[in-house]
C-alpha cells in the first residue's frame, strides 16, 4: 500500500531535469512556451514554471527530481526517491535514466482517464487544464476548507462522468491507487496534514495557474513530508471514496437482507 501511495502521489509532484540545476525560486515564475514540454500533472508543470526543474520540461533524472521535490515542496529525500523510481516507466526506452514531461502524456502509463482537471485522452488534449471539467470537480468542493470527503466526491464524480461518456474508459485498481495519491497531494503540500484539510483557495489557484500560491500566503510544510503521511492521507481518501455507510441494522434486518439476496438466485 505504501508503494502504491507513493506512485499515486507522484502525479502531483515529479518534474524534469534543470539546465539551471540547483536553482529555482518560489517567487519567480514563467509559464511554458511553445517549445517547452508540459504534461498532465499540474504540479510537475508548476515546478518547471518556477525553475526548480528545467523550464523546457526535458530530461528528468533522479538527482534533479529529488532536488525539486525536497527544495520546493519539502518532501523528504526517501519519498522523493521512491516517487522517481515509480515514474521512470514513463520513458519507454530500455534502462532509461530520465524521462520528460512529454513522456508523461502517454495514456494509461501514469496519465489516466477521469482526471479532475484534464480531458480524457479519448476526447483529445489530455494535458492542458480544461476549465469546464475542473469546474465540474470543484462543484463538489462545497466549503472554503476542503476535507477528504469533498476531495473524494469530486474524484468520484469525474469517474462517473468519464465512465458514462468515454467508450474507452479505463480505470484499474492501480489507477485507483494512483488517483488517491493525486487527491492527497493538495493536503500534503498545501494543507493541514494531521487534520486532512486544505484551503480551497490555495488549491484552485494552483490548478488554474500552475503556480505555487506564495502570493496567497502559502509556505512549505515546516517538517519534511514522509511516507507515513503519504500513506495515511491516501487511506483516508480511500475510506471517504466509499459509497457505503456504517451499518447500524439489527440482527433481524440482516437476516431479512440475506433471504432477499437468495430470492434472485435460480
Amino acid at each position: 500500500m505504501k508503494l502504491s501511495a507513493i506512485s499515486t502521489t507522484l502525479a502531483a509532484t515529479l518534474v524534469s531535469a534543470n539546465p539551471n540545476y540547483g536553482r529555482g525560486s518560489l517567487d519567480e515564475w514563467a509559464p511554458g512556451g511553445p517549445d517547452d514540454f508540459r504534461g498532465p500533472c499540474p504540479m510537475m508543470n508548476t515546478l518547471a514554471n518556477h525553475g526548480f526543474l528545467p523550464h523546457d520540461g526535458g530530461n528528468i533524472t533522479l538527482e534533479n527530481a529529488v532536488y525539486a521535490l525536497t527544495t520546493a515542496l519539502n518532501f523528504n529525500e526517501s519519498v522523493a526517491t521512491l516517487m522517481w523510481q515509480q515514474a521512470i516507466i514513463a520513458n519507454p526506452e530500455p534502462n532509461a535514466t530520465f524521462f520528460t514531461l512529454d513522456n508523461l502524456n502517454r495514456h494509461n502509463v501514469l496519465e489516466h482517464d477521469a482526471s479532475i482537471s484534464r480531458s480524457d485522452a479519448f476526447f483529445g488534449n489530455n494535458h492542458v487544464l480544461n476549465q469546464t471539467i475542473f469546474d465540474t470537480t470543484t462543484a463538489f468542493w462545497t466549503g472554503d476548507i476542503l476535507d477528504v470527503t469533498m476531495l473524494a466526491n469530486g474524484k468520484m464524480a469525474r469517474q462517473l462522468a468519464s465512465k458514462a461518456f468515454n467508450p474507452n474508459y479505463t480505470f484499474t485498481s492501480t489507477t485507483e491507487a494512483f488517483s488517491l495519491g493525486e487527491m492527497g497531494a493538495p493536503i500534503l503540500i498545501f494543507g493541514d496534514i494531521p487534520a486532512g484539510t486544505v484551503n480551497k483557495t490555495l488549491v484552485t489557484y494552483f490548478f488554474e495557474n500552475e503556480r505555487l500560491p506564495v502570493e496567497l500566503g502559502w509556505t512549505k510544510q515546516a517538517s519534511p513530508i514522509n511516507l507515513d503521511q503519504v500513506s495515511a492521507t491516501s487511506a483516508s481518501l480511500s475510506k471517504a471514496a466509499s459509497l457505503l455507510t456504517n451499518s447500524t441494522t439489527s440482527a433481524a434486518a440482516r437476516h431479512r437482507d440475506l433471504h432477499a439476496g437468495f430470492m434472485f438466485e435460480s
